[in-house]
């Protein structure tokens, strides 16, 4: 990453706050700030490679490693911050043979090198440490480790850190913005269990007491993509033959599931075949697709995608949409194997901009059935998850704080996603539109005024008052109209300065476009206008006949 793409990121992310109203009054630390923004100890330094050295015992919940850190000066410096959370410690640092000195604020840890690196120089760190990591309350919302154990009483151990931060378990650079290029992550657990984590595994090493598994991850990753899953597990697979060849998929199961995951796990090509056509290639050919079972509903953890829905349709096994259509498919399958593309292959950077993964993912789920039973079927689910919505808060968050907005950024999300696609008027516009962005964002991380101009750029119509509106605030706009003979006029209510989205309305029956903005505007029919309806395709909180307009 260049020295100018630094400093730019940095600037506007620090500058960049949400353009909401009604902001609601929230109390920031100064941990906040430290793990949420590109500090001047996170942007003179980019991440090379990471080499995750960990052992896990399930028998006292510990974990003892260490990670070494490579990377290279795009600015000067001489400190790093490395972070870590408690009750997790740094035992020491080295560079080489030489330890460095620590110094610690809170989950920020300080190396300093000593002398001042240049621009273009490269380095490398081994950062050791250990203790019982925080256990997963509500996995994967509230999460940590999981230490479980299966029907048998043997160990089942999962990690699930996003928003919580993969500095919960093992020490990193934990700010999204900078991906590592390559990891290699090497587990060692008590004889008789597997652990499986993300990308190839390169070598299994056995001990008397112990094994250890070698997983190579040959592409960018960010850092809560990285997993640790620990069981007695059964492994299956095949080739799937895909966009880019043969990809290899693989499935890691507890061995009382097998049958049940064989039948189940029929899905993933499915969803392969959908979602490469609506999206593009599968990101990660290099690494392979794995499907593992884990003790809590699952996550999206790249190449390593795990699984706890109980080997049922839907979302454990109710239908999210209420309309029959999400029992057609498993929804953590689905779900979780999207953010395959929009969380790990396009990547926000801050956590503020989270929709991006949630909102692209969700919809995700629609393109699905899309494929499979039509865009009657797509439409119907979309609109069903409306209930869901609760409109409480903006979908962005808070920048520079690792603040993410309102859970709406799933259904209030797939829906702007619904309305866009729906302004396109062209289904192979939105395909292509969905792909383009897949290569246009391949392996990197964005924030939501890219996404904004792309998609602005590919509609052809300015989306920013549209976002502002349905990402930046919490009001649902209400579309005013009134007749007058052959004249249809119109305006936007309880929304932002200057909405205006365009909407497809039906007069006296047929089809029309209208611009309606914040003040009157108007349409002349051809005939008397009789009745005028709104399409249900578009989230609006009223569509209001009025008397005479101001």
């Amino acid at each position: 990453m260049t020295r100018n793409r630094y400093l730019s990121i940095l600037l506007l992310l620090f500058f960049c706050v949400p353009h909401v109203l009604r902001a609601q009054e929230e109390t920031f630390t100064h941990q906040d700030t430290l793990r949420g923004m590109i500090t001047a100890e996170r942007a003179w330094w980019d991440l090379q490679y990471y080499h995750l050295k960990v052992k896990v015992d399930p028998a006292d919940s510990t974990i003892e490693g260490s990670n070494i850190i490579r990377y290279k000066a795009v600015l000067p410096g001489n400190v790093l911050q490395v972070d870590l959370q408690p009750p997790m410690q740094i035992r020491k640092v080295l560079a080489g043979k030489q330890e460095l000195q620590v110094t610690h604020d809170g989950n920020a840890h300080y190396v300093h090198l000593g002398a001042t690196m240049k621009a273009g120089q490269t380095g490398e760190i081994e950062v050791f440490y250990g203790g019982k990591p925080r256990v997963a309350v509500k996995p994967p919302w509230d999460g940590g480790i999981s230490w479980s154990k299966d029907a048998k009483g043997k160990p089942f151990v999962a990690s699930s850190c996003q928003g919580l931060g993969a500095s919960a378990w093992w020490p990193c650079k934990d700010h999204m913005y900078d991906e590592v290029d390559s990891m290699l992550i090497s587990v060692e657990v008590p004889k008789g269990l597997t652990d499986v984590s993300n990308g190839r595994l390169r070598k299994v090493e056995e001990g008397k007491q112990t094994t250890t598994f070698h997983w190579f991850v040959a592409n960018p990753i960010n850092n809560y993509g990285v997993n640790i899953n620990i069981a007695e597990y059964v492994h299956f697979g095949h080739t799937f033959n895909g966009e880019k060849g043969k990809l290899d998929v693989n499935f890691w199961v507890l061995k009382q599931n097998e049958a049940a995951a064989r039948k189940q796990f029929l899905q993933v090509d499915s969803m392969l075949t959908a979602f490469e056509y609506w999206f593009g290639p599968y990101p990660f050919y290099e690494d392979g697709y794995k499907l593992v079972e884990v003790p809590y509903l699952g996550m999206e953890h790249q190449s390593s995608v795990t699984y706890g829905n109980g080997y049922k349709n839907g979302y454990m096994g109710t239908d999210l949409s209420g309309t029959g259509w999400g029992l057609k498919f498993d929804y953590i399958i689905v779900h979780e194997s999207g953010h395959e593309w929009f969380a790990n292959n396009i990547t926000y950077q801050d956590a503020a901009d989270m929709w991006i993964h949630e909102g692209f993912t969700d919809y995700s789920e629609c393109l699905y059935l899309d494929y499979y039973f039509g865009k009657k079927a797509a439409r119907e689910y979309v609109l069903g998850l409306r209930r869901l919505i609760d409109n409480d808060r903006p979908i962005i968050g808070t920048y520079n704080v690792n603040k993410e907005g309102s859970s709406d950024m799933y259904f209030k999300g797939a829906n702007l996603l619904h309305m866009i696609r729906t302004m396109m008027q062209n289904d192979s516009t939105w395909r292509e539109t969905l792909r383009g962005m897949n290569r246009e964002f391949y392996h990197k991380t964005v924030i939501t005024e890219q996404i904004e101009k792309y998609l602005s750029d590919h509609l052809g119509h300015n989306l920013h008052n549209v976002f502002d509106q349905y990402l930046r605030d919490d009001r649902i706009p209400i579309l005013q109209y009134a007749i007058h003979g052959k004249r249809l006029v119109f305006k936007w209510s309880n929304c932002v300065d200057h909405f205006d989205m365009p909407v497809q309305v039906y007069v006296n029956g047929k089809t029309a476009w209208i611009e309606p903005h914040t003040q009157w505007s108007s349409l002349e029919w051809v005939e008397e206008i009789r009745t005028v309806e709104l399409s249900a395709d578009f989230y609006v909180a009223g569509f209001n006949l009025i008397g005479n307009p101001e």
